[in-house]
């Protein structure tokens, strides 16, 4: 951990605690294990400093077609059993590599149980069994179905939004882009720390590269699993900062880390939404590292960024 003496100052006494907690349990990195073995050591550990599972009306798993035929699946989280709900599609995080439905679990109950919304979330297919650009068509196959079918599941097909965090962000960021160009409306893309760079070559990735949960080599072993030229890396599906336009995408939410490497990049890209005319509402969380969301046990900062997004959803579909 020795980043950690560089950065105390800035992370919260939680946070703080957090990590020493994470060196005391020495687990091996996850960029040192094999994918299958990483995803593994990734969902035992993922509901270790979450919040209790809230109870919900619906909680149903089911299958979305790919455009290859692939049955994607999909879990449906319903705060109530009201008719036409809006919808969320959630787009779990793990650098395209690790991550599930079960990873989120938690995350997609708060997020449905705070906002009155539906939740949907998606297991779209890991890195590198498949490589770039299957996360992101599995997510967009899966958002144009709901625009198309979320009447089957009692949800609004007419109040439709997208949501991830870091590279589920990223998706969503896409995603966002993609309705924009099949002219599907979205009333909101929430973003929590989205991956928006080709290159992470930002200063924050330098400053925050060692000791705070999302570690440089844990980034080039995440990306390198997924994109593998620098053609793809600069392909906008993998960094939307080199969209060439997102005049007219969905109005967003963007919820980050202070002490992140993805920090600056996130604020790019609300930078970039902005001067297009897109509404942003941009929140950093001070004192906190990438993955606080799902600290919610630990980290008052996560309970709030569940609330600020939960209430950033109701009021986008209010506003539709």
């Amino acid at each position: 951990m020795s980043g950690l003496h560089i950065h105390h100052k800035r992370l919260t006494v939680q946070m703080r605690s957090v990590l020493q907690g994470m060196a005391r349990a020495g687990r091996p990195a996850l960029h040192t294990l094999s994918p299958a073995a990483a995803r593994a050591a990734y969902e035992a550990g993922s509901g270790v400093l979450e919040l209790a599972s809230a109870p919900l009306a619906r909680i149903e798993d089911f299958f979305i077609p790919a455009r290859d035929g692939h049955a994607l699946a999909a879990r449906l989280y319903a705060p109530s059993g009201a008719a036409r709900l809006p919808v969320l599609l959630y787009l779990h995080g793990g650098g395209f590599t690790i991550g599930s439905i079960a990873t989120h679990d938690v995350l997609c109950r708060e997020l449905a149980r705070l906002s009155g919304c539906m939740v949907v979330s998606l297991d779209y297919r890991l890195a590198p069994e498949h490589r770039f650009p299957v996360a992101s068509n599995d997510a967009w196959d899966a958002l144009a179905w709901l625009a198309a079918h979320a009447d089957t599941l009692g949800a609004d097909r007419t109040r439709l939004a997208v949501g991830g965090d870091s590279a589920g962000g990223t998706l969503a960021a896409v995603n966002a882009i993609l309705a924009r160009d099949a002219g599907i409306p979205l009333a909101l893309q929430l973003l929590f720390y989205p991956g928006c760079a080709a290159h992470q070559d930002t200063p924050s990735h330098a400053t925050y590269a060692r000791g705070l949960v999302l570690e440089e080599p844990a980034i080039s072993w995440f990306f390198g699993n997924y994109v593998s030229t620098r053609e793809q890396r600069e392909d906008w599906r993998f960094a939307p900062l080199f969209a060439s336009d997102v005049d007219g995408v969905a109005p967003a939410w963007v919820g980050l880390a202070e002490c992140d490497p993805l920090v600056d990049e996130g604020v790019e890209y609300a930078d970039k939404l902005r001067a297009a005319g897109v509404a942003v509402d941009l929140e950093i969380y001070r004192g906190v590292t990438h993955e606080f969301i799902k600290m919610g046990r630990a980290i008052p900062e996560a309970r709030q960024a569940h609330a600020d997004a939960a209430a950033a959803l109701r009021q986008a579909f209010e506003r539709d």
